[in-house]
C-alpha cells in the first residue's frame, strides 16, 4: 500500500521530470520574438516577412547558431503602441522568447524600445525610422537597422539644393516620423540656403489623407517645389489627385520612400515621373550581394523582392551574427556584441555604430520614371549610411548615456 508520503514523493519526482523535459525542449531552439503591423501595412510587411523567413531558412540550413536552430514567434501589433507592449510582454513571459525584433511605425518602435529599456530585453528595430530610437530615447538594449529619418533626409538634401528652388511646400503624415522628417529637411535646407521659404505645411492624419484638400492647399500656395513624406495608401491618393489636377506639372518634387517598390509598384502607370526619391531599384543593381539575394528570393517565392524584403532579411541575419559574436542570448552580452558588429546584407556590409546603436545601412537615391506601364527608378546611386551621420560630438549631445 502506497503511503501518503510515498505518493507525494512520486508526484514530486514525476513533476520534476516533466519540468526538466519541458525545459530541455525549450532549449532545443533559440526563440526570437518578432512584432509588426502586418494587417495595417501589408505592402511593406508582407515582403519583409518573406525576407526574414528566407534568412531563417539559410541560417538553420547552415547549422543554426550556437549549436541550435533559430525559431521566430511572430505577432501583429495592430499598429498600436499599447498593443505592441502587450504583445511583447506575452512573447517574453508566455512564449519564452529571448530577444525581440521588428517594428514598423515610429510610435510602435518607440514603445518597443522603451519596453526593452525597462525590462532589459534586447530589441533590434528593423524598420522604424524615428531618430528618437537611437538618440533622445536611445538605450543600450535597442539597436536599429534601417537608415534613420535624419539619414534619409540628409541623402536627399544635396539633390534638393541643386534644384535652386526658393518656395517649398511640405506634405507629411502627422506623427513622429513625418514631423521629424520635415523638421530635419527645414533645418538642413535653411542652413545651406538661407533665403528658402516654406509656403505650405500640410500635415495629414496617418492613413487618412484628404487628397483633394491637401493638393488644393498646396496649389494655392504656388510653391516652386514640394517635399513629400507620404507613403502607402496616402501616397497613392496624393499622386493620383496631383496627377489629375496638374499639381506636379512644372514643379520639382523631392520625396522620401517613394522609390521603394513596396509603394511605387502599386501606382502602376500612374507613378510620378521626375521625382527625386530614395528607394530600391532591385532590377538594375548589379552588385554581387544584390544579385545573390534576388536570385535566392525569387527561387523561394517566385516573386521579386521589395525593400521590405531586404530589411527583413538583413534584420534576421544581424541577429544571427550578433548571437554568434556574443556567444550567448544574454541581453547584456548581446547588446555589447552589437556594438561595432559587421553584417553582410544585400546592400553590402553594414556596421552597427558603437556611438548610437545605429547601423550604417544606406539607401539608393534616384529619379522616378515609368517603363512598360510600371514605376521605376533611374539615374540612381547608393549612399553609404556612414556618410550621412552627425558627428560623434553631436551624437553625444543627442543621446543619453546608456
Amino acid at each position: 500500500m502506497t503511503t501518503r508520503a510515498g505518493w507525494i514523493s512520486c508526484l514530486t519526482v514525476s513533476l520534476t521530470l516533466s519540468l526538466t523535459a519541458l525545459g530541455a525542449a525549450a532549449q532545443e531552439t533559440i526563440k526570437i520574438g518578432e512584432i509588426n503591423s502586418y494587417k495595417a501595412q501589408p505592402a511593406f510587411l508582407g515582403p519583409y516577412k518573406n525576407g526574414w523567413n528566407l534568412a531563417l531558412d539559410e541560417v538553420n540550413a547552415s547549422g543554426g547558431v550556437l549549436g541550435k536552430k533559430l525559431e521566430v514567434v511572430s505577432r501583429d501589433d495592430n499598429a498600436n503602441p499599447g498593443d505592441t507592449v502587450r504583445v511583447a510582454q506575452e512573447l517574453v513571459t508566455g512564449e519564452g522568447v529571448q530577444l525581440l525584433f521588428g517594428g514598423f511605425l515610429s510610435n510602435t518602435g518607440l514603445a518597443l524600445a522603451d519596453y526593452a529599456k525597462q525590462r532589459h530585453v534586447f530589441f533590434l528595430a528593423a524598420e522604424p525610422l524615428t531618430d528618437k530610437i537611437v538618440w533622445a530615447d536611445g538605450n543600450k538594449y535597442t539597436y536599429r537597422l534601417r537608415p534613420s529619418t535624419y539619414m534619409q533626409v540628409a541623402m536627399l538634401v544635396p539633390e534638393a539644393l541643386k534644384l535652386h528652388k526658393k518656395r517649398w511646400a511640405l506634405v507629411y503624415p502627422n506623427y513622429e516620423y513625418g514631423q521629424s522628417a520635415v523638421a530635419t529637411f527645414k533645418r538642413l535646407m535653411q542652413a545651406a540656403q538661407p533665403d528658402i521659404e516654406f509656403v505650405s505645411d500640410q500635415a495629414s492624419p496617418l492613413g487618412n489623407l484628404d487628397a483633394g484638400a491637401v493638393t488644393q492647399a498646396i496649389a494655392d500656395a504656388k510653391p516652386d517645389a514640394i517635399f513629400n513624406v507620404l507613403f502607402g495608401a496616402d501616397l497613392g491618393k496624393f499622386v493620383r489627385q496631383g496627377n489629375t489636377t496638374g499639381l506636379f506639372k512644372d514643379r520639382s518634387v523631392v520625396s522620401l520612400l517613394t522609390g521603394e517598390p513596396d509603394y511605387l509598384d502599386p501606382l502602376g502607370a500612374e507613378a510620378p515621373t521626375g521625382w527625386i526619391v530614395t528607394g530600391y531599384p532591385w532590377y538594375s543593381i548589379d552588385t554581387a550581394a544584390n544579385k545573390k539575394f534576388v536570385d535566392a528570393y525569387q527561387a523561394k517565392y517566385h516573386d521579386y523582392p521589395r525593400l521590405g524584403s531586404v530589411v527583413g532579411y538583413s534584420a534576421l541575419m544581424s541577429i544571427a551574427d550578433g548571437l554568434k559574436k556574443a556567444g550567448s542570448t544574454d541581453p547584456d552580452k548581446l547588446a555589447a556584441a552589437f556594438k561595432g558588429l559587421n553584417v553582410d546584407t544585400p546592400f553590402g556590409p553594414v556596421t552597427y555604430r558603437a556611438q548610437d546603436n545605429q547601423s550604417t545601412m544606406g539607401a539608393y537615391v534616384g529619379v522616378t520614371g515609368v517603363k512598360d506601364g510600371k514605376g521605376v527608378m533611374t539615374s540612381f546611386h547608393y549612399i553609404d549610411g556612414a556618410s550621412v551621420q552627425p558627428s560623434d560630438a553631436e551624437v553625444k549631445k543627442l543621446r543619453p548615456a546608456d
